[in-house]
């Protein structure tokens, strides 16, 4: 049962947040004759936030998830609160969380976007290796691919997300910098890439690692920001010096297991 949670993390959440129901009313009826309505419901709106959390770690469900069990009883609590209010903007901004989030509900992948400073340590690494050809997966609204097509790169870039890559899509017709397509990470042909750069999470890499192993071509390079593959040693580790304090993890394909 826990796997199903881990594999689909918004049904973890719904069910940590039935769990939590029951819980917080036993806790504040007893204070309902003693305390004012708008603390009591507040109380409430925390108590359910914070169990609901618990209870998604208890899961074992990705940080961001905790995050969002607990500010979504205060989110409800507070439209609640507010009244009057038509239905439609509440359905507009389901809609446009779904557009944008639903690789993190779905693969378990959210939206990281990469830094200047990393984008300029993988063009320079690219012209040490003379690669000509990079693919981007997951990548988010294209920084990357715009940053390092030209000067005889070809970079490309896939994104799931429908409304991220709508906007990657156009960023990247208005400047006429790269190439992004709407794909599944997993169905996407690497065979011809020199370099594929992911930033992704920790749950996907040992099944990518898979992948890239089997289908990219020997000598070229796998780069992974922040996220290792598990029980796979990379040949290199870099620490860039920006605020993130980044750190690349690099695979050549071919070199090692």
């Amino acid at each position: 049962m826990l796997v199903l949670f881990r594999k689909t993390p918004i049904l973890g959440a719904l069910l940590a947040q039935v769990v939590a129901l029951p819980v917080v009313a036993a806790v504040t009826a007893p204070l309902s004759t003693a305390v004012d309505r708008l603390p009591l419901i507040a109380l409430a709106l925390l108590l359910q936030g914070l169990i609901a959390a618990g209870i998604c770690r208890v899961l074992g469900l990705p940080r961001w998830w905790l995050l969002i069990a607990f500010l979504f009883p205060l989110a409800m609590g507070s439209a609640l609160l507010i009244g009057n209010l038509p239905a439609w903007p509440f359905g507009l901004a389901f809609l446009l969380l779904a557009l944008v989030f639903s690789n993190t509900t779905r693969g378990r992948i959210p939206l990281y976007l990469t830094n200047a400073e990393t984008v300029s340590v993988l063009k320079d690494l690219m012209k040490d290796r003379g690669a000509t050809r990079v693919l981007d997966l997951g990548c988010g609204l294209g920084g990357v691919v715009r940053a390092l097509d030209g000067e005889g790169r070809h970079a490309r870039g896939v994104e799931n997300a429908p409304a991220v890559y709508l906007a990657a899509r156009l960023l990247s017709t208005l400047t006429g910098k790269g190439q992004i397509r709407r794909g599944d990470l997993w169905k996407t042909d690497v065979s011809r890439e020199d370099l594929v750069y992911a930033f992704l999470s920790p749950a996907p890499m040992a099944t990518l690692w898979q992948k890239l192993s089997t289908e990219m071509k020997p000598g070229s390079l796998f780069v992974s920001n922040s996220f290792a593959v598990p029980d796979v040693d990379p040949d290199e580790i870099w620490e860039l010096s920006d605020g993130r304090k980044t750190r690349l993890f690099l695979y050549p394909i071919g070199a090692k297991g």
